[in-house]
């Protein structure tokens, strides 16, 4: 029998559950606070083309997007293009692409090298990430891949990532970002992303479009604040927003354009602690900036708890800090050369994975259930999974 459905939230999970339910008969209606789709994969315009504002990529591994893109017609959208990673320890920039850069690795001694590189194999081939559940990544990493590798690599990355909280987090969780990442390759052996050629704003248009196709509505500026009201009118509720039960860190963006060419990387690793920032993007790098009036895109990110100054900082103050520590970075950078500077702030960046971190079942009550990305175990949050996520809450109704 079809239902009458309401999704709250159209980020990627809930545009995803409603084109699934739409194309099965179902009258859905989601309802979305802002003004715009898409949630954390949103966008907005950066010289004349769609950019998100958070910074975006796929992995080869990334099966459930994959196909999804290539059932509504957007396969020959997808772009894959060979990775490149530089790494920022003690005022130096590192290239940490490969094995050979990896031995190149100077601040490493020859037998941290080879701990790491055999840890990082292993655990790209090992599947059972169960078995990491009740161990720290702190302790596992400081264990297998030794202290002078925790310290210089995986300390700094941890801190960045998950802020006070890093001692907790679960090895589990480190083991998905290394084996997702470490089985995205092309035939050579080389790590590939994928991209959607105009942003992944095409996907959220065309799921958007698909749902409306279906008879599905969409309702923009809409908060929803209590599920009561829509558990009188419609047979089902889902609810796609942060869970209140979960603790999460902010995320906050710079994003700005330059004709200024910083790096020869796509992706960069900043292991300073004294940094503002955990990532610096050159967004161009993997994807050409043709599109882009040719300048070049960045990205400047960090993740911080939810009470951290610079969630109120003034966006002057804020951009004035993190340029200058770019500039020790990057000597050429001429912050002048910066254009169309944007902040972006999110309350809920990111959920912090503790050890023997408990999901959420799906099902509240008999007529709510909720999907968001607190649900994502062991693998860190991603449009994959939304869309994963999305397509195993619907089989399990």
């Amino acid at each position: 029998m079809y239902k009458k459905i309401a999704l709250i939230g159209g980020g990627i999970g809930g545009l995803t559950a409603g084109y699934y339910l739409s194309k099965k008969g179902h009258r859905v209606t989601i309802f979305e606070k802002e003004n715009f789709l898409g949630g954390l994969a949103g966008d907005f315009k950066m010289e004349g083309e769609n950019l998100e504002k958070l910074y975006h990529h796929f992995f080869k591994t990334d099966k459930d997007l994959i196909n999804l893109l290539k059932e509504v017609g957007l396969e020959g959208q997808i772009i894959w293009n060979k990775s490149s990673t530089g790494l920022y320890w003690k005022n130096k920039m590192y290239p940490f692409n490969e094995a050979m850069d990896l031995l190149r690795f100077k601040p490493l001694s020859l037998v941290d090298k080879f701990r790491m590189g055999m840890a990082a194999l292993y655990l790209g081939f090992d599947k059972n990430w169960q078995k990491y559940e009740d161990k720290t990544a702190v302790e596992w990493v400081r264990r297998w891949m030794g202290k002078k590798g925790y310290e210089v690599v995986w300390k700094p990355l941890l801190q960045g990532k998950f802020h006070k909280y890093y001692k907790d987090i679960s090895m589990a969780w480190l083991w998905a970002r290394i084996h997702t990442r470490g089985n995205s390759k092309n035939d050579k052996g080389e790590e590939v992303l994928g991209y959607i050629d105009g942003g992944f704003e095409k996907l959220v248009e065309r799921l958007a479009e698909l749902i409306k196709i279906n008879g599905g509505e969409i309702k923009l500026k809409n908060e929803i604040r209590d599920t009561k009201d829509l558990e009188k009118n419609f047979d089902l509720v889902i609810d796609t927003r942060p869970d209140k039960e979960v603790e999460y860190l902010a995320t906050v963006n710079i994003v700005f354009s330059s004709d200024q060419n910083l790096s020869e990387y796509y992706w960069h690793n900043i292991n300073d602690s004294k940094s503002p920032f955990l990532a610096f993007i050159q967004h161009t790098n993997l994807v050409g900036k043709e599109k882009y009036n040719n300048k070049n895109i960045y990205y400047l990110g960090v993740y911080v708890p939810q009470d951290h100054e610079f969630l109120e900082m003034d966006e002057k103050k804020l951009i004035n800090q993190w340029f200058d520590y770019l500039k020790k970075i990057f000597s050429k950078f001429d912050k002048t050369r910066a254009k169309n500077v944007s902040v972006f702030r999110f309350k809920y960046g990111q959920h912090i994975v503790s050890r023997k971190y408990k999901v959420k079942s799906y099902k509240v009550s008999d007529k709510v259930y909720r999907m968001n990305f607190a649900q994502i175990y062991p693998q860190d949050r991603g449009v994959n999974f939304g869309v994963r996520e999305a397509k195993k809450l619907i089989s399990s109704l």
